[in-house]
């Protein structure tokens, strides 16, 4: 005689299959699990392969192998047949061995399709213990492999197989490829390390009590919650996690749903061309004189000091500008980061000392800004990087091509060889658009003109190699400084006895755009942009907002001062644009046919050269070691580079 106990837990499987069948026909979905033999052919498959007994996720169990007794349940495996059926009182005789000492303990027989399992042997099993919420079960499993495509959720599975092959788990399920990878290096592994079963156990018990809180936030429970999990350890560590109490551990997930948003976007990033002139009415900007700030403690970090780092110095100039700008209506300090030294402690640092504006000066603090950005939510924080899609981190960078375009019009028309080189720092996002732009500029008025590309991260004597091959005119790296201007940078003549005679060079006004963004923070425009854009904002400004000029050494000619003028009074206007014209790249593609202007996220993101510059973009390989840390922040190829267990995790 079956007992009371376990009739009622077949009474709520009942009536929890019954639902769940219910609900699928309303919304005309499949009501029963789904068939492996119905949705496979096996002879398109790449073959089989036996994986022993494992003990497997319930809730990746989503179906059956053949038709068989596919109507006795619903899609949530729970029954659909009466009590007094056969298979009734199968299942009642299973949920009283559950209920006992014996247990089930019989390993189900299955098949493994895409992170999917399909049950040949055991579906009463499986409903049994679904209805009591195990969250594993042990399984015979014979794994089908999918033939290999360019598909994505087949790319993302052989990227599954390799990490099963280390990790020997079937818990994490990513979504997008790279994912496997990442992980490994966020769990402070090296790309081929195999787990041991301690760091097995551990990690499933850390993701599950992540997925508890998930849960009682009422987040949804899906393969997503490992791509969160992974999003959660660029902040945090595991170390961490199992330190915190439920509470903190809730808080701390709360405070990544922003970036895990837009994680799921194509387009993330909301790109800010000029700056925002607050547009409010009279009452309006009553109240803001009454809530908006009338001083502010603004905060600089840097990675370097400014006396090694011409890039530091160029933006400590630039803070200097910006607090002669402003007088007594900022407070600024400035934190270096000392060798050895962490950077996150400079932001708490600064925020212990009551900044309320942070500006981290180069990529490279991208981590620790955003680790600050989720601590210190009432803290404005900025990095001078692009592409970075996190909401709680602005970042900044200028429009440098437009000075390259009016460089490489300059050098244009000067050389007498037709044979200008080319200096370019790193394959980077903003450098190939410069790099274009300076040729689109050279041929506007020397259309037989070739440009010769060399890298200062793979060569260590690129200026000797252009002038070996015939280059008048090289343009070497930006001005970063007025003291430059009187040295070989920016676009450099070449001289007869070997001398470079320094022309021209486009320059960053950091100065400026720090003034301006304070400004806005002042007039409210700050707030009225994070108001309009639910994405992450990236200042990119050009000529028009000042942060990027031209300065000329006296060795320019009057007629080429008079051709930046004109040149450099058409973009600010917009009556001229570097890309708006016809581009056709080196493999041949038309990437405009001259009838419109790229926009600025195709012009942020080129990884193409136009069929005018001879030379190609370095691989990762090439690098020199040096230029490999930012290349993997920023590089127009970083999704595809490897990532390092000890560095910043994107």
């Amino acid at each position: 005689m079956p007992s009371p106990e376990a009739q009622q837990y077949y009474a709520a499987a009942l009536k929890a299959g019954q639902k769940c069948y219910r609900e699928a026909v309303l919304k005309g979905q499949y009501p029963y699990p789904q068939v492996l033999d119905e949705i496979l052919d096996e002879h398109l498959a790449a073959g089989r392969v036996e994986l022993g007994v494992l003990n497997i996720p319930m809730d990746q169990i989503v179906g059956t192998k053949v038709q068989g007794r596919r109507n006795a349940f619903a899609a949530n495996f729970m029954p659909l047949l009466p009590m007094e059926s056969e298979f009734g009182m199968k299942w009642i005789a299973l949920c009283e061995a559950n209920l006992s000492s014996e247990g089930i303990r019989d390993p189900i027989r299955c098949y493994e399709y895409l992170g999917r399992f399909y049950v040949q042997e055991g579906n009463k099993r499986v409903s049994v213990l679904k209805s009591f919420d195990a969250p594993t079960i042990a399984a015979n499993v014979v794994r089908i492999v999918p033939l290999f495509s360019e598909d994505e959720e087949i790319r993302v599975y052989y990227e599954f197989m390799e990490f099963y092959a280390l990790s020997k788990l079937y818990h994490v399920r990513f979504s997008r490829p790279g994912q496997y990878r990442k992980l490994q290096a966020a769990l402070g592994y090296e790309p081929d390390h195999v787990w041991t079963e301690d760091e097995r156990r551990s990690f499933i018990a850390a993701f599950t009590a992540f997925e508890r809180a998930l849960a009682a936030r009422r987040i949804s429970k899906t393969s997503s919650s490992c791509d969160l999990f992974l999003l959660w350890l660029q902040l945090y560590s595991i170390a961490e996690l199992k330190s915190m109490s439920a509470k903190e551990l809730g808080e701390s997930i709360a405070k990544i749903l922003p970036d895990a948003r837009l994680q799921t976007e194509t387009d993330p990033i909301d790109v800010s061309t000029e700056p925002e002139q607050p547009g409010k009415s009279i009452l309006n900007k009553i109240i803001d004189h009454v809530l908006l700030p009338g001083h502010l403690n603004v905060a600089f970090i840097n990675d370097r000091s400014a006396e090694e780092s011409p890039w530091v110095y160029a933006h400590d100039r630039g803070r200097q500008a910006m607090e002669d700008f402003f007088g007594d209506k900022v407070s600024v300090q400035v934190y270096t980061a000392a060798e050895g030294c962490g950077t996150d402690a400079l932001f708490d640092a600064a925020v212990e000392d009551g900044a309320q504006v942070i500006f981290a000066t180069t990529p490279t603090l991208i981590a620790s800004c955003r680790k600050a950005a989720a601590k210190y939510p009432d803290c404005k924080i900025l990095n001078c990087s692009v592409s970075m899609p996190f909401p709680g981190v602005r970042t900044y960078y200028s429009r440098i091509y437009e000075g390259k375009f009016i460089s490489g019009a300059v050098a244009g028309a000067m050389t007498r060889t037709g044979k200008i080189g080319y200096i370019a720092s790193s394959p980077i996002y903003g450098v190939p658009a410069g790099i274009n732009a300076f040729a689109l500029g050279a041929t506007l008025t020397n259309p037989d003109v070739e440009v010769l590309l060399r890298w200062t991260c793979v060569s260590q004597d690129a200026i000797s190699e252009l002038r070996g091959l015939g280059c008048d005119m090289i343009a070497n790296r930006d001005v970063t400084t007025e003291a430059q201007l009187q040295e070989a940078y920016g676009l450099c003549r070449a001289e007869n006895d070997g001398s470079l005679t320094p022309i021209l060079s486009p320059i960053w006004s950091w100065g400026e755009f720090y003034i301006r963004l304070i400004q806005s923070i002042f007039s409210g425009a700050w707030e009225e942009l994070g108001d309009r854009s639910q994405k992450a904002v990236n200042y990119w400004w050009g000529l028009s907002s000042g942060v990027v000029d031209i300065r000329a050494s006296e060795a320019l000619p009057v007629s080429m001062a008079e051709l930046v003028d004109i040149l450099k009074r058409g973009i600010i206007s917009g009556l001229i644009a570097p890309f708006c014209r016809h581009i056709v790249a080196q493999d041949g593609t038309l990437i405009n046919d001259g009838g419109r202007a790229l926009t600025p996220e195709e012009i942020l993101h080129i990884d193409w050269l136009c069929d005018r510059v001879h030379g190609k973009i370095p691989s990762y390989d090439e690098l020199l070691p040096i230029a490999r840390p930012i290349v993997r922040l920023q590089g127009i190829y970083r999704e595809s580079i490897p990532p390092e267990k000890d560095g910043v995790q994107l």
